[in-house]
């Protein structure tokens, strides 16, 4: 399925199959996981996307061809495929361990062919072996809406993971889609107390979110019981910055997960004042991939998906616009 320009509906198109390139596999799609970054991608709200362009990047398959040097996995192996396609591994910020910042790194779906797709090649370095679970749609979510959600709660725990800080006790997620549902699972399971922001009104969301472990959901537009220790904003609401300040306490942490948001309106300083703070999420790095999956099957994580055939890539796109998915969609070759 490609998108051939932004906010037009994707096209099938049968592509003759490539053989990897030095570096490279080639995958056979088992099923990916349908992101809010594809709707970006698809909806034009990203520059400059490599077009035509088959979007996806939450890749599960099994490696159907390998490309020389690539050598460290196997024929038949099952591997996912994450955002993060390459990086330089030379500019300062590959040096320093941030790669996730590498100015000429690569991203599946959206400037390299992603997984919407029977077939994806991948450069077998940015490639990871998988939880053995049976269902592949239930792993697709993990190798985005999963190492996202990870990469944003290690940054809402750094001040206790860095300094010694008090143990970040009270989490708050603001928007329960694909990743909040696979992180609250995680919260839950380390002890702490969640605590679900919806959309207003939306109370099959809230209900979904108590039985993964929140111990209170309600609207985007609502206090929670307790002030929070830190919040991360999965929806693309710049709005509801100012309101996840307003619930955080002195030296609160507000992550933005998202690779897009809306404009952040203006809001008076007192909100941020007494050390709060506000910080951004950029991608993920091969590290934060690693940790996840291995920490997946301890803590039990399952993700809740709806499955669309390949062909109706256009239908699972316009149920996540519309917010009429519990948890993740998934595409099934």
């Amino acid at each position: 399925m490609v998108l051939e320009r932004p906010r037009t509906p994707l096209v099938m198109r049968e592509r003759p199959e490539r053989a990897p390139a030095a570096g490279e596999i080639l995958i056979e799609v088992a099923a990916c996981g349908v992101c809010r970054t594809d709707l970006h991608v698809v909806d034009g709200e990203l520059p400059h996307p490599k077009l035509p362009i088959v979007p996806g990047h939450e890749i599960v398959g099994r490696v159907a061809t390998i490309g020389a040097g690539a050598a460290e996995l196997t024929l038949g192996e099952r591997v996912g495929v994450p955002w993060l396609g390459s990086t330089c591994g030379a500019c300062s910020y590959c040096r320093s361990g941030r790669e996730n910042l590498c100015d000429r790194a690569l991203f599946t779906g959206y400037t390299r062919d992603g997984g919407y797709a029977t077939h994806a090649l991948a450069d077998a370095r940015y490639c990871f072996p998988l939880p053995q679970r049976p269902d592949d749609a239930e792993v697709a979510p993990l190798l985005c809406a999963g190492l996202i959600g990870w990469r944003s709660y290690r940054m809402a725990t750094a001040a206790e993971q860095l300094t010694g800080a008090a143990r970040l006790e009270a989490l708050g997620l603001y928007g329960f889609g694909a990743a909040a549902h696979i992180l609250v699972q995680v919260a839950a399971w380390q002890g702490r107390r969640v605590y679900a922001f919806t959309r207003v009104g939306d109370e099959a969301a809230q209900v979904f979110a108590k039985s993964l472990g929140a111990v209170w959901a309600g609207g985007s537009d609502e206090m929670p019981p307790e002030p929070l220790d830190a919040a991360i904003i999965f929806a693309p609401v710049g709005p509801l910055v100012p309101l996840a300040l307003k619930a955080v306490k002195k030296g609160g942490r507000v992550v933005c997960g998202g690779i897009h948001m809306s404009d952040i309106p203006s809001f008076p300083y007192r909100l941020l004042w007494e050390e709060r703070h506000i910080v951004s999420v950029a991608n993920l790095t091969r590290v934060d991939a690693r940790e996840f999956l291995a920490l997946v099957p301890q803590a039990g994580v399952k993700s809740e998906v709806t499955r669309y055939p390949l062909a109706a890539a256009n239908d699972a796109l316009a149920d996540l616009r519309a917010g009429r998915l519990q948890g993740a969609a998934v595409l099934i070759p």
